[in-house]
Parts: structure tokens; sequence; C-alpha cells
């Protein structure tokens, strides 16, 4: 390895390296795009390999400095293996963005929903977050300013759920979703206090109602919109927030409105 990607990011002029989880394809693609453009190295997490291959191609030849990663976050073994990788070649990891997710059960009322949806979806969407960040936590500590960023929804937010005057209190169908995300705020909460003594912040990003595979492509805001919020988190100052779910409003009905969200 370079001396000069063995030295610590500071906000100075080195060369922050970023991993994103779930980057071959829509929020997790264009995060991917956006801390590349802002002069990021960007690890592209993938479990799909032809995918993967394609998006590095993609931000390549967009002037990118992108390397994929193979990696399946409900792998264990794969996930030891992508840190490894990356403490080989780059000794450190300045940013992680827990993004790789999917969503299963709509329309099903909690009370007929499958429960194994909502163990696929916790393994999924919840587990593999504590596994990602448990491997890379070592590398990330050697940043001067790590920043974690785990991709949840404001539909994981029990205050927005429960509140009469919000736009969610009537969204009903099955528990799987809205469960494994508000388990996601409660991981987010946790590890921001075990590292409040250190340059490690984790949040929670809230990047609306997006139009991606994840809802047929049904969502007001575009992908780029939504990754724009995992952006901000990855690049917060030494004095920004750490654990808080921070994205768009919803309830302000403007696609550019952002803000802190109730757990």
């Amino acid at each position: 390895m370079s001396e000069s990607r063995n030295k610590q990011s500071t906000n100075g002029n080195d060369t922050r390296i970023a991993l994103v989880t779930g980057a071959n394809k829509g929020i997790g693609l264009e995060t991917a795009r956006l801390l590349g453009e802002a002069g990021a190295t960007v690890l592209l997490g993938a479990r799909d390999p032809e995918r993967g291959s394609a998006a590095e191609r993609d931000l390549r030849d967009e002037g990118l400095d992108v390397h994929l990663v193979a990696l399946d976050v409900t792998d264990q073994q794969s996930v030891k293996a992508a840190a490894a990788r990356v403490e080989s070649e780059f000794g450190r990891l300045d940013v992680l963005v827990n993004n790789a997710g999917a969503a299963l059960g709509f329309g099903a009322a909690p009370s007929t929903s499958d429960p194994d949806q909502l163990r696929t979806l916790l393994d999924l969407n919840t587990v593999s977050v504590v596994t990602v960040t448990n491997a890379f936590l070592p590398l990330l500590r050697r940043s001067a300013a790590g920043r974690v960023v785990n991709v949840s929804s404001q539909v994981g937010s029990i205050g927005s759920m429960t509140d009469p005057e919000g736009p969610f209190f009537g969204m009903s169908g099955s528990p799987a979703y809205p469960v494994s995300k508000a388990a996601v705020n409660m991981l987010t909460a946790l590890y921001a206090k075990e590292l409040a003594d250190t340059s490690v912040k984790v949040n929670a990003a809230n990047p609306g109602f997006c139009a991606t595979d994840l809802n047929g492509h049904s969502g007001p805001r575009s992908a780029r919109q939504g990754a724009l919020v995992s952006l901000h988190l990855a690049n917060l100052p030494e004095d920004g927030p750490s654990g808080v779910l921070w994205g768009h409003l919803a309830s302000a009905e403007d696609l550019e409105s952002y803000g802190v969200l109730p757990w």
C-alpha cells in the first residue's frame, strides 16, 4: 500500500475512502457517484459481480475513482473478506454507507403478514448493518473523521408513524419493512452512544420516497435526490450531529426540504 493511502484522512487535502454497500443501482449507485464527484475514492460494494462491474465501469467512464468490492452483506465471510481487502489496499476507511436493503410484503396487514418476510428483511436490512459496521469499525477508527451512514426510512420512525397529523399515520401494510428500519434507527442511536468519544459519527438517513426498484419506480423523488441525504451525512463537519435520523421531511410537502426526524 502506498504511503499516501495509509495516511489518516483529514478535512484537508487527503482523499477520503468511502464504501457504499448495495451500490450497483438505485440510491446506492447515486451515492457512489456523488461521493466520487466530491473527490472520494469510492469502494462500490455489490453482491452481483456483473451488475457491480457494469456500475464500476460506468462511474469510471465519468472520470471517478471507483473500485468494485465483492460484498454480500448477509454473508459474514464475504464481509470479512471485503474488510480484509480494504485494510490491505487502503489501510483505513473514512465513510461507510450501509445502503444495501430490500422491501417485501406490501399490502398485507400486520395480522395477515408472513413472518418469514419479517425474518428475511431483519437479516438483510438490520442484522447486516451490525455485520458490516463491526467488520469495518477498526478501519473507521483509523480515520480522523469517520462517518457511518445507515440508510433508513421515515416509515421506520415510530414518532412519524403514530402522529395523527403526520403524512404516515394512515399508512398500513406489512410490518416487515417498517420494523426492519425502526431497528436500524435503534442501532444507529446505540452505535452513536458507544462512539460518542471518538471521531466516528453515526447517523441514519431518510432519503424520502424515491423512484427505485424498491417501489417499482413510483416515488416522486429521484434516486439522486435520495442519495444527497447520505452525501450530507457522509460529509458532516467535526461539530456535526451524531445519533440522529436526518433527511427528507415528507410533512413539508417539498421535495427539497430536509431536517431531523423523530425516532
